[in-house]
């Protein structure tokens, strides 16, 4: 495709997820969505940082607040060595489990600090900007390829939390290939991404579709109504151990039970990682446990725990795929 961003949903639109207008940062406010198209105003990298640490974006969000992030320092503070490498490491400490802003920042940096030399060095950091964002696009686009011809026709198709634009249009070209299907979306407690970001993009993109508890995935499967999983990927190592959203992992172990395939989408590997034991899994509030957009669902005396994030052994993995490939439990690699 020449140009995703318009057979994508409208909170992954480059423009929804973040824009600058003159010298601050909109970022929309995936908590809101879809009740509300509000964005959110940060006007320093730090106030970014904070967004993505506070839920305002998540999944794919925070890699694209963090690159505009950086036009936004050089806006602020043009050719600041100090300013740069003290934004960047905010926005890596926001959100420690997804590595992939981490690495691209890091990968990004030299190049920047090495572009102070140019004249309009805004218009270089905007350059570098909109050429990372288009790679990414790329990358989505390729990943879709492959994830739309492991769609069959008449599959239903689970899915955990909100998975990303490589979901969406592997959708989009499955349809357009004439194939049926019907997605699942578990709510995803507690923040209900699943109802409230998936679910309302399948919705208005019109494809078939039902809002699940995420108490229903087993009974479903047993059914015969599931007979696919795919997710986004946080996190995936080499050796196709993946990282997602809290839940994937307890439905990944019932899909294995009734020979379901799992795949997840990953832009790549995170090479720094040897196994599950380098990977840090964020704990948030346990307040955000107890209440849903500040209506509290249990007493202030209940203790609470919430690991974001799981865990899903590569042997609960069909596969990975990604921009060059699709890797397959069991080949060599």
């Amino acid at each position: 495709m020449n140009n995703i961003q318009e057979f994508l949903p409208y909170i992954l639109k480059h423009e929804n997820i973040s824009r600058i207008e003159d010298k601050t940062l909109l970022i929309g406010d995936r908590r809101s969505y879809p009740f509300e198209k509000k964005f959110y105003k940060a006007e320093n990298v730090f106030e970014a940082a904070s967004a993505i640490k506070n839920m305002v974006t998540q999944g794919g969000g925070p890699l694209e607040v963090a690159l505009n992030s950086l036009v936004l320092i050089a806006k602020q503070n043009g050719k600041c060595e100090k300013a740069f490498k003290e934004g960047v490491t905010a926005l890596i400490n926001s959100r420690p489990t997804n590595t992939t802003m981490a690495r691209e920042l890091k990968c990004v940096l030299p190049t920047i600090i090495n572009s102070f030399e140019c004249d309009n060095f805004v218009s270089k950091v905007e350059e570098i900007v909109n050429n990372r964002l288009d790679y990414y696009d790329s990358c989505y686009d390729k990943m879709s390829d492959i994830g739309s011809h492991l769609i069959n026709d008449e599959d239903g198709i689970l899915t955990t939390c909100f998975p990303e634009h490589s979901f969406f249009l592997s959708l989009y070209k499955a349809r357009l290939a004439n194939k049926r299907f019907c997605v699942f979306a578990p709510e995803t407690r507690p923040y209900l991404q699943g109802a409230r970001l998936t679910s309302s993009s399948l919705s208005l993109m019109g494809f078939d579709h039902y809002l699940i508890t995420d108490n229903m995935v087993g009974t479903f499967m047993r059914e015969g109504k599931i007979n696919k999983y795919m997710t986004a990927a946080d996190l995936a190592l080499k050796d196709l151990t993946v990282v997602n959203k809290i839940g994937t992992f307890q439905n990944a172990v019932v899909a294995a039970t009734f020979n379901i395939p799992y795949y997840a989408f990953a832009i790549s590997f995170d090479q720094t990682k040897k196994d599950f034991n380098d990977i840090v899994i964020e704990y948030r509030d346990s307040e955000e446990v107890k209440n849903f957009r500040g209506v509290k669902t249990t007493l202030d005396s209940v203790n609470a725990i919430y690991p974001c994030f799981d865990i899903i052994p590569s042997k609960y993995v069909s596969g990975v795929i990604t921009p060059d490939k699709l890797f397959l439990n069991g080949e060599k690699r």
